[in-house]
């Protein structure tokens, strides 16, 4: 082998689509219905994942109604409607966001972005096997529902998260999402984030309330992933357009995300494709041996 400093041109460029190769840890965050505190969970996630050291990328599934960037302060010029239409390559439309998170904005206000074909959001889905920056996590945030997006998206992921707070329409709507999943689409595996929870283990008697109906009806496992509380200093950071996990950094919230953060670090990376569509599905078939756990 050459020595470093006589490397041709396509032997870097060999190396460096090796190190691609390496499988992204893909996380779907949803929760069924709206008022959850999904997107914020999703993108605090984001941040606290980048602030682990992790190249993370964020895409805003609300492809309708999309506010991930409004969350962060951005004002993204270009956004996944033009990738939809074909004016513009993902790459192009991808933002710098807080902790050097790189974020993927939705459209706001365009029905037809909430309304795509299933073809048409298959090709979303693919069109990240395209992308050439180095990432170790993807976190998608979803829609609030049970529509094809919901569906492909969390389909299409390693992980999913469902997020649930203490409302009956909640644990209604979040099990009705893992019956879709687990009936319809084979995903038997959900990681359950309890939100704005009061003191005294009442996030884990809230999970186990979504566990005993999922228990009785479903062939699923679930996993409490973690309890964030109720704290006003959640809403003062979506005021100030900034991540609670920065602007208030020792806030009981920031304090719940950080860990979540390092729990979802721990969750095993792809190792192979599983036979559908799946995000980076190029990246899990040419691998390279070794390092199909690895995420470094």
């Amino acid at each position: 082998m050459p020595a470093p400093d006589t490397m041709t041109g396509d032997q870097a460029e060999g190396l460096r689509r090796m190190r691609q190769a390496r499988p992204v840890k893909v996380i779907t965050v949803t929760g069924g219905k709206g008022g959850v505190g999904k997107t914020n969970i999703c993108a605090n996630l984001a941040v606290a994942m980048a602030m682990l050291g992790r190249r993370v990328m964020l895409l805003d599934g609300d492809l309708g109604l999309a506010n991930v960037d409004v969350l962060f302060g951005l004002q993204p010029q270009h956004t996944m409607a033009e990738v939809v239409r074909g004016e513009r390559t993902l790459a192009e439309v991808v933002v710098p966001g807080p902790a050097g998170v790189l974020v993927v904005p939705g459209a706001s206000g365009l029905s037809e972005m909430a309304n795509l074909s299933s073809a048409q959001n298959a090709g979303i889905v693919n069109a990240f096997s395209e992308l050439t920056c180095e990432l170790d996590v993807l976190l998608v945030d979803t829609p609030a529902g049970i529509s094809d997006p919901v569906l492909r998206f969390a389909e299409a992921a390693h992980e999913v998260v469902v997020v649930v707070c203490d409302e009956p329409t909640s644990i209604t709507d979040a099990y009705a999402v893992i019956k879709v999943l687990s009936r319809e689409r084979n995903v038997n595996r959900f990681r359950i984030v309890t939100n704005m929870t009061r003191e005294g283990g009442h996030g884990r008697q809230l999970f186990e309330k979504l566990l005993r109906v999922t228990e009785r009806f479903l062939q699923v496992s679930l996993d409490h992933a973690g309890s964030v509380p109720w704290d006003d200093r959640v809403w003062r950071a979506v005021q100030l357009q900034t991540p609670f996990v920065t602007a208030f950094p020792t806030s009981l919230a920031a304090a719940a995300l950080k860990q979540l953060a390092h729990r979802a670090d721990k969750w095993d990376a792809p190792r192979a494709a599983r036979g559908h569509i799946e995000f980076f599905v190029e990246r899990l078939l040419r691998s390279p041996p070794g390092v199909e756990g690895a995420v470094a």
